[in-house]
Parts: C-alpha cells; sequence; structure tokens
C-alpha cells in the first residue's frame, strides 16, 4: 500500500482541537478522516499535535485518528485521570462518547503504560496494540534533563528560558540531541517524508513548554514506580522499538515487550534510538501496515485514498 506524501507542514491542514467532555473533566483532541480507528497516544512533552504526529509518521491511509492531549497536556488538565488506570477508563469512556466500537491503540513512549492498561482491562475496545519505544518495566534512571523539567514546573521564568533557548535553536542542533550521529541525523533531515514528520515533532516539543510539564513529569513517576500489566494484555501486538535505544533501552524494554505479551510481535529497528521511527520511517511504515493487515485493522481497498 503506497504511502500518501506528507506535507512540508505535515500539521498545515490540522484542524484546531476540540475539547470533549467526560465524566472526569473535558479531553483536548483533534478527530480527523474515515476509515478504521486509531487512538493516538503521545509520549512525554507531547500534546495532540504528537499524537497526530505518531498516526501520520507510522499509520496508512485511510483511518479515522483520534490524537489526544493525555492528561497534564496541553488543554487536558492532570486531575482528569493521572494513572494509567485512570487514563484507561477515560479513554474507554471517550471512544465510547465518539461512538467508535474498537480501535487500534497506537501509543509512544510515555503513552505506552495507559495504552497497555486499556489493552489488558478493556480488551474488547482495542483491535490493535502498536507500542512505540515505550517502557516494558520499572525505569529506574531519570534522565537529567527531567530533573531540570521538574525545577522549571516550580520556577515560571526557568521554564520560559528553557522555552526561548529551545525555539532559537536550529533544527541540526535541536536534532543533535536525539539524533547524535552526525550522517543519519543529516539524512533524516534532509528526508522528503522523515524531515517534516522529525521538524515538526521538535517544534511543538519547544513550544508552550509550561503546559507539558505537568504531564511530563506525572509520566516520568509513573515509569519509575510502576509496572506495566503485560502477562493480562491478549489484543494483537506489535512492539516497535530501535535496538539502540539510550532513554528506554531495547534490552530491558522493547524485548521484554515483546516476550511478555502473549503473541507480540517485535519490530526492531537496528540502530534506532528513540526516534527510530524517524530515521527508520520507510521500515517502521512497512512493519506497522503488515501488522495492521494481518490484525484485520487496516481499511479496506475501497478506503485506500480516503
Amino acid at each position: 500500500m503506497l504511502q500518501e506524501p506528507t506535507p512540508r507542514d505535515p500539521l498545515a491542514d490540522a484542524p484546531p482541537p476540540v475539547r470533549v467532555t467526560t465524566a472526569r473533566g473535558p479531553v483536548e483532541l483533534v478527530d480527523v478522516g474515515e476509515g478504521p480507528a486509531i487512538l493516538a497516544l503521545h509520549g512525554a512533552m507531547g500534546g495532540w499535535e504528537q499524537s497526530l504526529l505518531l498516526a501520520r509518521t507510522l499509520a496508512p491511509p485511510g483511518h479515522r485518528v483520534v490524537a489526544v492531549s493525555r492528561p497534564g497536556y496541553l488543554g487536558t488538565a492532570l486531575e482528569v485521570a493521572p494513572s494509567p488506570e485512570a487514563q484507561a477508563e477515560l479513554y474507554a469512556e471517550l471512544l465510547r462518547i465518539l461512538e467508535i466500537p474498537q480501535a487500534t491503540v497506537l501509543a509512544v513512549s510515555g503513552g505506552g503504560p495507559p495504552a497497555m492498561m486499556l489493552a489488558a482491562r478493556r480488551p474488547a475496545l482495542c483491535r490493535a496494540l502498536v507500542l512505540v519505544s515505550t517502557c516494558g518495566a520499572r525505569v529506574t534512571t531519570v534522565p537529567l534533563r527531567f530533573q531540570l523539567l521538574r525545577l522549571a514546573a516550580s520556577w515560571g521564568w526557568l521554564a520560559a528560558r528553557m522555552e526561548r533557548q529551545a525555539a532559537a535553536m536550529d533544527p541540526d542542533a535541536a536534532a543533535r540531541r536525539s539524533i547524535p550521529d552526525d550522517a543519519v541525523r543529516a539524512r533524516t533531515l534532509a528526508d522528503p517524508e522523515a524531515g517534516p514528520l522529525f521538524r515538526a515533532l521538535l517544534a511543538t516539543t519547544r513550544s508552550r513548554m509550561a503546559a507539558r510539564l505537568a504531564g511530563t513529569l506525572n509520566d516520568v513517576e509513573v515509569t519509575r514506580t510502576q509496572a506495566p500489566p503485560l502477562d493480562e494484555i491478549r489484543v494483537p501486538t506489535l512492539v516497535v522499538h530501535g535496538t539502540a535505544d539510550r532513554a528506554v533501552p531495547f534490552e530491558a524494554h522493547g524485548k521484554l515487550l515483546a516476550e511478555r505479551i502473549a503473541g507480540a510481535t517485535l519490530a526492531a529497528l537496528e540502530g534506532g534510538d528513540h526516534v527510530a521511527i524517524f530515521t527508520h520511517l520507510a521500515e517502521a511504515r512497512a512493519k506497522v501496515a503488515a501488522f495492521l493487515a494481518r490484525a484485520g485493522a487496516a481499511p479496506g481497498p475501497e478506503r485506500a485514498g480516503a
């Protein structure tokens, strides 16, 4: 199946987000497209834009995408659902409100724990589960940048300064932390598909940082203190993970997920770091498309061009 061309600005055609009222409180999201539903869940320093970018990076065309701002991010308050268990119930209610009987759940990094909880507790709602660069066990070491974010959450002036500094970076400098290899970084930024997607990810991460801090710090605490219910998941699952992931090491997390989740398929992106879906875009897309087809979660031929 051919992937639709990515516009230079992958978010240029995105509608403004809306807030959907749930019993727990309002949830910010964008609901676009037609076809089999995908519930897209972003990671740390994210929001609905990064959920949408995740879907546009990996999902074949012809899907309806519900891209949410998870609790603690942008327009969704942390108090709505701080724990993975509460978030799972929130997403279950959201799917009911949107009249979506079943969805593929596509989650990256910090979005993984609530996605796995939803699959474990509400399997009838999950047609398939795609976990990207996701934690499979407790994370014992917290990177220094998250310690800085904790300070920024307490000191507004520091958050504002960090945002100004981040906004002033050129794309190559901003990408260097995520893709340290010069050749791989240059190739990714120059790629007509991966480049715009990755730049958009970097731009959203550096914008409205203060509105992303509460959720990020909550995600860090969740991954430090809770292990996901891997043995309880019984839905078709694909694990997409870079073998050189420095933030969420492959052996301790990606490989573990594939071994512990019954029947899971592992898509190991050789040499890929935490942003391997951009540096290994074609391979990652092919793996996801093949998995969705096997799981019966791909769009039918009549909707392939939707």
